[in-house]
C-alpha cells in the first residue's frame, strides 16, 4: 500500500505526459543503459522445450546440441539457434584443466549451470550430474538432480547409464518430475572400468550392450540418449530400436541429432587428453585458438610499445578549465609531482587528438 501511495503521489506531481514504462523502472532492478549493458529478458515463446524436440524428432529433423560452461559461450549458442545447451562435466577437462571428467564437483557444476542459464535464453538447458553424485542411492541421485534444477536453473539433467544402479537412478529422477537425458557407449565417468577413453560397440557383445542399455534408459523414462564413440551401424540400430531421439558424438550420421564440445568444434584449445590424441570424430569449424593467440600477442606488443591505449580508446574527457582547477587543487594539497603528471598527460592527449584531426571534447 505504501508503494502504491508513493507511486500515485509521484505520478500526480509529474507535469509531462505519463509513461508507464518510465515509472515502472522506478520499481525495477533492471539496469538502465549505462557503460555496461544488462542481459536481455527471457522470451518464453522462443524457448526450446521437450515438446519442440519431440516434434522435430517425429518430423525427422536433426537437432543440435553443444556444450557451454559460462555466460559468453551460452550467449554464442543462443545467437546461433542451437537447440540444446549441455553444461557438461567435460568442464572438468576444458575449463579446469583436469585429465578426466571425474574431479569436478556438484558445487562447481552449479556455478557453470547458473552462468550458462544467464546467457542462453533459447536452448533447452541440460546439466550433467557429475561423478559421485548419483551412484550411491536413488535418494542421492534425486537430491543432486533437484539441485541442478533449483540452484543451477537447468531444464533437465544428463547422467551416464550402463549399470543397473544408474538405470534405477534415472527412473527415480524421472519419477521425481525431472527430465533426464541418458548417455551410453563411451561413458567418460567409467574410464576406470573401460580402461581409458575407448570406443564401445566394436564387437557383438559390446554392440548389443549399447542397444540394450539405451532401451533400458528409454524404459526408465529418459527423453533422449547420447551415443558416444560407437560405430555408425550400432548407432543406427539403436536409433531405430528407440522411440526417443539419439544424440551422437563420434557415432556417425544416423542419430537423431549431434553434439560436440564447444572448445573442440571452435578449435579453441586442446584439453589434456586431446593434446595427446585429437578425437577422430571432432570437426573443427573454426580456428578460434589461433585468433585468440594472435590478438593477445598484438595486445601485449601495443601495451609494451605504448601505442595502446591511444586517443581513440581514451574516451573520457575533462575540459581545460576543469584541468586547471584540478591542478590548482593538487598543488594546494602539496602534490606538485601529481599536478605535473596530470598537466603533461593533458598536453599529450591534446596533441595526439590534434594530429588525428580531432578537437578535445568535454563529457
Amino acid at each position: 500500500m505504501l508503494v502504491a501511495r508513493t507511486l500515485k503521489k509521484s505520478l500526480s506531481s509529474v507535469s509531462k505526459p505519463f509513461s508507464l514504462h518510465t515509472h515502472l523502472k522506478w520499481l525495477s532492478n533492471l539496469p538502465e543503459n549505462t557503460v555496461y549493458g544488462g542481459p536481455k529478458p527471457q522470451n518464453p515463446n522462443q524457448r526450446v522445450t521437450l515438446n519442440h524436440l519431440r516434434q522435430k524428432h517425429r518430423r525427422g529433423e536433426p537437432f543440435t546440441m553443444v556444450t557451454a560452461y559460462d555466460y559468453p559461450s551460452a550467449v554464442h549458442l543462443d545467437l546461433a539457434g542451437i537447440d540444446i545447451c549441455l553444461v557438461g562435466d567435460s568442464a572438468s577437462m576444458v575449463v579446469h584443466g583436469h585429465d578426466t571428467t571425474l574431479p569436478i564437483s556438484l558445487e562447481e557444476m552449479l556455478v557453470h549451470c547458473r552462468a550458462v542459464a544467464r546467457g542462453a535464453k533459447r536452448p533447452l538447458l541440460v546439466g550433467d550430474l557429475p561423478f559421485g553424485t548419483y551412484e550411491s542411492s536413488s535418494n542421492q541421485a534425486v537430491d543432486a538432480a533437484v539441485r541442478i534444477l533449483k540452484e543451477g536453473t537447468m531444464d533437465a539433467i544428463k547422467l551416464e547409464g550402463g549399470s543397473p544402479s544408474r538405470i534405477t537412478a534415472a527412473k527415480s529422477i524421472v519419477e521425481a518430475g525431472i527430465a533426464v537425458m541418458g548417455h551410453v557407449g563411451l561413458t567418460p565417468q567409467a574410464i576406470s572400468v573401460l580402461g581409458g577413453f575407448r570406443p564401445q560397440g566394436k564387437n557383438i557383445a559390446s554392440a548389443v550392450k549399447v542397444v540394450e542399455t539405451a532401451m533400458a534408459l528409454q524404459e526408465a523414462g529418459c527423453f533422449a540418449v547420447v551415443l558416444e564413440c560407437v560405430p555408425a551401424p550400432v548407432a543406427a540400430a539403436t536409433t531405430s530400436a528407440l522411440r526417443i531421439p539419439t544424440i551422437g558424438i563420434g557415432a556417425g550420421p544416423f542419430c537423431s541429432g549431434q553434439v560436440l564440445v564447444y572448445h573442440d568444434l571452435l578449435g579453441m584449445m586442446q584439453h589434456p587428453h586431446h593434446a595427446k590424441v585429437t578425437p577422430k570424430f571432432c570437426k573443427r569449424y573454426g580456428q578460434v585458438g589461433e585468433v585468440i593467440n594472435k590478438a593477445l600477442l598484438e595486445y601485449k606488443e601495443e601495451v609494451t610499445n605504448g601505442s595502446f591505449p591511444g586517443p581513440a580508446h581514451s574516451p573520457y574527457k575533462i575540459c581545460s578549465a576543469e584541468v586547471d582547477g584540478f591542478l590548482n587543487e593538487l598543488q594546494k594539497l602539496g602534490l606538485d609531482k601529481a599536478a605535473s603528471a596530470a598537466a603533461e598527460a593533458a598536453e599529450k592527449i591534446e596533441t595526439s587528438e590534434s594530429l588525428e584531426g580531432k578537437s578535445p571534447k568535454s563529457d
